[in-house]
């Protein structure tokens, strides 16, 4: 008899977050330096004042275009920005200007290697949008009094990139980040500092039964600063996901935090 892990296929897309190495934000003229004081590099503009108009980065849109382009993205003849709304006291607009319908680049690949094994991923899309504030909460998130918020981030330029649900397992998704984020620095658009938060890796997975072509129930990690772990996320996830199914439960949509102090992760919503 096959064990229940046997059973069922491991499907994960990536969503990856680069904060691109230009002098000044995304819409306005403030510098981007990280580590400068709280709510020193901001101005009306990344504020979201009245009156107050965006002016797009040209530098921002040439080092998505270079990297679209070492991805093998089809870049599109023209792209929109949006207002992405949503209220978090990070996003002093109350919401965020990025791209949906008509991103900067779609349809390319990156190739990985794992166990000497060479597979090709599918990039899904590239678009470009401003970063959000940044949280500071007086202790772990659960019992913290009172959060403070530095804008300093708000408006940075970021690239955001959406694989294609093409990777098959934890140790695959660690090598497509480090694939990744090798590009990035060579083309010199990212630094890739994973702890300062300059390059941010959100996951997808689900898992369906061996041959069927049809998507399982999908889980949204967030919270993974490191390659490390984000494998070691996908590897819990994986193995929660297929007890759950073992036990004949039914997995529910939602988004779950990875705690790596505790090892696991944890429903957020």
């Amino acid at each position: 008899m096959r064990s229940a892990a046997k059973d069922y296929e491991t499907v994960i897309g990536l969503e990856v977050h680069a904060q691109l190495l230009t002098r000044s934000k995304m819409f306005c003229g403030c510098p981007t330096t990280f580590g400068a004081a709280p709510n020193s590099q901001t101005c009306p503009i990344c504020q979201g004042m009245p009156g107050t108009l965006p002016v797009i980065n040209r530098r921002a849109i040439e080092f998505g275009v270079r990297t679209a382009l070492a991805f093998h993205c089809t870049i599109n003849p023209g792209c929109r920005f949006a207002r992405k709304h949503y209220y978090y006291p990070d996003m002093p607009k109350n919401f965020q200007i990025s791209q949906y319908e008509e991103p900067l680049a779609e349809h390319g690949w990156l190739e990985v290697t794992v166990d000497g094994q060479e597979r090709r991923v599918g990039i899904q899309r590239l678009h470009l949008e401003e970063d959000v504030g940044k949280l500071i909460h007086d202790g772990p998130l659960e019992t913290a009094r009172s959060s403070l918020v530095d804008f300093n981030r708000s408006g940075v330029p970021l690239m955001e990139t959406v694989s294609e649900p093409d990777i098959r397992s934890p140790e695959e998704a660690a090598a497509y980040l480090r694939a990744f984020r090798a590009i990035l620095l060579y083309l010199g658009v990212c630094d890739g500092n994973m702890e300062e938060g300059s390059l941010r890796c959100d996951a997808n997975i689900s898992l369906r039964e061996r041959g069927e072509t049809g998507f399982g129930t999908k889980v949204e990690i967030k919270n993974m600063n490191s390659f490390r772990n984000v494998q070691r996320a996908l590897e819990f996830e994986v193995g929660r996901q297929t007890e759950a199914l073992a036990r004949g439960e039914r997995l529910v949509q939602e988004t779950r935090l990875w705690d790596a102090d505790r090892g696991y992760t944890r429903s957020m919503r």
